[in-house]
């Protein structure tokens, strides 16, 4: 059994992060981690390399570019959460999503591969914060110039993804008149 990883306190994090700490409407941290890498895998499973490519406006991601871009935050937040949990006080810098996409070449793998690698990237970030005690989970430190909580960034982590899954749903796959719309979108 796991420790129960509950909501942070308003305290934990800046006004910016709230929006994603909100949307992670769950009262175990690892619970609501598991079940919404359950929900994205059926949400893109089956998904044709069409759909995958879609961009749903000019200058927009594709769904792959969406999913890269949850990996390589959800690492980046994975990382500053162990160095805090450490007790590691060396603030951090931030990074800039944009640059990070094209080198990724999300477009040109294979969506196995992609979804592969996500799994790997939350089975990871699971097993971190399960490894993390009571006190661990409390320690804060800064990042891209906020200060957050250890426990913060986890549920921040759940948000952000809720939060492009949703738009995922809403604007790739539920636009009516791009060929898209399928059952997807009643999950969340």
């Amino acid at each position: 059994m796991h420790l129960i990883i509950t909501q942070p306190e308003a305290t934990e994090h800046n006004s910016f992060f709230s929006t994603y700490v909100t949307l992670a409407q769950t009262n175990d941290l690892i619970e609501g981690l598991t079940a919404s890498s359950v929900y994205s895998m059926g949400m893109l499973e089956g998904l044709s390399e069409e759909q995958l490519l879609y961009r749903y406006a000019k200058g927009k991601w594709s769904i792959k570019e969406v999913m890269v871009h949850l990996m390589d935050t959800e690492r980046i937040f994975a990382y500053r959460a162990l160095r805090f949990a450490r007790g590691d006080k060396t603030e951090l810098p931030g990074f800039e999503q944009d640059l990070y996409i094209n080198p990724s070449q999300a477009d040109a793998r294979p969506v196995n591969d992609v979804l592969a690698e996500y799994i790997a990237v939350r089975n990871a970030t699971i097993a971190l914060f399960k490894s993390f005690s009571e006190e661990a989970l409390m320690q804060t430190g800064i990042g891209s110039g906020i200060k957050m909580s250890v426990r913060a960034l986890g549920f921040a982590i759940l948000g952000h993804e809720v939060h492009h899954l949703k738009i995922i749903r809403e604007r790739y796959l539920a636009s009516r008149g791009n060929g898209l719309l399928d059952n997807r979108n009643a999950y969340i």
